[in-house]
């Protein structure tokens, strides 16, 4: 029986440590993947002074804004971290939930913007907001809660650096791009996609642009687009997993 993802081969940009499942998702589905991770993460250190002011003062929420904040922001922040906590995507929810907490509030869309249109945060006046994150990053919804009178505390615990693709990694894209297979590029965020393309820019990367891209929305399209992006790009209804599987299973139909 054909299956929605037969004779395509999907290039996964995304950090080794969060691409697992999507890369069975797509197996499942009877597509080819290509790992190519071109980002890493390594846990940051909050200082005492910021520890200090977590412990010391009652905060009204906790927001996550990916499983990555989740797994290297609570082993080091004092349970429970604030009366409410709020998670940006369903795999950081999940990964809360691994560890027993509680999430009272989670987008459809996982996105900052898609938190900031949810009925808890559209007045924030005299509320404490813990913002657990990367470094770096989209300011926008540190800004909103802000301008919406929230005091905010962001709490930076982990940092993205380029990843170097082995050898068997870079071997497995140059054929892949040289053939007349039917590739799609998945990136789900900005940094991932940047860092492929400065990655491959001496060897592949005028035969990568020319491929298919699937993104998660307009805001990582439009980057594409604008560092010069020649083929089809697809935008999914956000990053989540099964959000990248339904877009690539309608592209393949």
């Amino acid at each position: 029986m054909k299956r929605p993802l037969d004779g395509v081969t999907v290039v996964v940009t995304r950090p080794a440590a969060q691409a697992a499942r999507f890369i069975d998702l797509v197996h499942a589905a009877g597509g080819r993947c290509i790992a190519y991770p071109t980002l890493q993460i390594e846990r940051l250190e909050l200082d005492a002074g910021t520890l200090e002011l977590v412990r010391t003062r009652p905060w009204d929420w906790a927001v996550f804004t990916s499983s990555n904040a989740v797994e290297f922001g609570l082993g080091q922040l004092p349970a429970p971290l604030a009366r409410q906590h709020a998670a940006i995507g369903r795999a950081t929810e999940r990964a809360l939930a691994g560890r027993g907490v509680t999430v009272a509030a989670r987008p459809d869309y996982a996105s900052s913007e898609g938190l900031l249109d949810l009925p808890e945060f559209a007045n924030l006046a005299g509320r404490r907001l813990l913002l657990v994150k990367g470094s770096g990053g989209r300011e926008l919804l540190r800004d909103s809660a802000q301008a919406r009178g929230a005091e905010v505390l962001e709490l930076e615990v982990y940092r993205r650096s380029m990843a170097r693709p082995t050898p068997s990694a870079v071997a497995s894209l140059h054929s892949a791009l040289s053939s007349d297979e039917r590739i799609v590029i998945a990136a789900t965020s900005v940094e991932t996609l940047e860092s492929l393309l400065e990655q491959v820019a001496a060897t592949d990367g005028a035969a990568l642009r020319s491929r298919t891209l699937l993104v998660p929305g307009a805001r990582v399209a439009a980057a594409a687009a604008g560092r010069g992006w020649q083929g089809a790009i697809i935008e999914a209804g956000g990053a989540e997993d099964e959000a990248m599987l339904a877009a690539l299973a309608g592209l393949a139909a």
